[in-house]
């Protein structure tokens, strides 16, 4: 699966932190010629810098379709083509629902949902030209499966990106495109690691492997959509959550 990856091009939007940037870590780790796009020119290229193996960082704002446009024409010049979009982009404000107001709304759809939306069209242009055209969508448990309170308007457009993957995948299938999303749970990054420690032991606790997930993990199932292996997958999901969606209850994990 490694080796499928070679020199191949790849697009990683919001990857210059958290899960996005562990993507890109492990698409650089083998052998991808890998492009970090990020709203901030210097955080893409400091994300790329760290990375290393030639990884390269662009600017780019998904909430704009110019932008992205820009930035898919100058990943494929840099790297002769395009055959990987890892569609990574998102934000999670908390907000709850009796608090939240319109705004809150447009800005996680506008970033999360019409950021997908603008990513992909982008790119699809010139993954069209790849024999091994790829689209790996970042969603979520919270929204599809799970529900968290405060995250209504990011639950919807985690759940909405499933939507839009199911018709897109079908559109695109004429080009030999396939279009796949990750679902992680609980992932140690800087967002989570910004809702406290008590947060963090009590998610692990409730999970069945016990620990939390790393990015890496789920840059792995983002690697093996985009790998000549999964050839014959598309409009389809991976959960990538230790198990955590399993148990019925707290009770029924405690007894196992």
């Amino acid at each position: 699966m490694t080796h499928s990856l070679q020199d191949r091009s790849v697009v990683v939007t919001g990857g210059s932190k958290g899960i996005g940037k562990g993507i890109a870590r492990v698409f650089a780790a083998a052998g991808a010629k890998v492009v970090i796009v990020a709203r901030h020119a210097d955080q893409a290229a400091a994300a790329a810098a760290e990375i290393g193996h030639g990884a390269f960082g662009l600017a780019g704002d998904v909430t704009s379709l110019a932008s992205m446009e820009s930035a898919m024409k100058d990943a494929s010049a840099r790297n002769g083509g395009l055959d990987v979009l890892c569609a990574n982009a998102g934000i999670f404000p908390a907000a709850k629902l009796e608090d939240m107001t319109s705004d809150d709304w447009d800005m996680v759809m506008d970033t999360n949902l019409k950021g997908t939306f603008h990513a992909v069209k982008a790119a699809v242009p010139y993954l069209k030209n790849s024999d091994q055209g790829r689209i790996v969508l970042t969603s979520s448990i919270t929204g599809p499966v799970t529900g968290y309170p405060g995250w209504t308007h990011y639950g919807a457009s985690k759940a909405g990106q499933l939507g839009f993957m199911r018709t897109a995948c079908i559109e695109l299938a004429k080009y030999g495109i396939t279009v796949n999303a990750v679902m992680p749970g609980n992932i140690v990054t800087e967002g989570l690691a910004g809702m406290g420690e008590d947060y963090q032991r009590s998610m692990a606790a409730s999970i069945p492997l016990k620990k939390l997930g790393t990015v890496e993990d789920i840059g792995h199932a983002a690697l093996y959509f985009a790998s000549k292996e999964a050839n014959y997958v598309t409009g389809q999901t991976i959960v990538v959550d230790g198990g955590q969606i399993v148990p019925e209850s707290l009770e029924a994990l405690n007894s196992a």
